[in-house]
């Protein structure tokens, strides 16, 4: 099975990629996987306060996950699978569709503002030619009518 692999961060564009994602996949038979970063910066102090801001981030992971994931289930009929990883986003990122040979597509959301389209949808951009797999960038301001539209 073809899974889109759509990244879940605190970004707003995250949002119309998981749509984006979830109606691919629910229209062509497909698979999402939403894979979690958690950053090296929010893990580095001693061992058990290590420990217990990583059990923290998994549960707010998991809590944002269970909310895309029911409405994955109730409206497109797509069983979502979290993966949660630590390290450096990209380099994650590769990794894990190194790892997953189902993997056929990346699924980003673009920034709206002025700052430009967001570190991830920048650096997997200049990358683009040496990915496994093509990348699908959803603009972030794009309407959820839009997008049934052209999924």
């Amino acid at each position: 099975m073809r899974k889109f692999l759509v990244i879940l961060d605190d970004s707003r564009e995250c949002l119309n990629a998981m749509r984006f994602a979830a109606l691919r996949a629910g229209h062509t038979g497909g698979g999402v996987t939403i894979l979690s970063i958690i950053p090296p910066e929010d893990i580095q102090h001693f061992m058990g306060v290590a420990d217990v801001m990583r059990q923290e981030a998994r549960e707010r992971i998991e809590g944002h996950f269970e909310v895309f994931a029911k409405w994955m289930r109730d409206k497109q009929g797509v069983e979502p699978e979290l993966v949660i990883r630590e390290g450096e986003a990209l380099s994650e990122i590769l990794a894990h569709i190194r790892e997953d040979p189902e993997i056929g597509v990346l699924v980003l959301g673009a920034g709206t503002d002025k700052s430009g389209p967001g570190p991830l949808v920048t650096q997997l951009s200049r990358n683009s030619g040496n990915l496994p797999v093509p990348i699908t960038i959803v603009p972030g301001d794009m309407s959820k009518d839009r997008l049934e539209g052209i999924t």
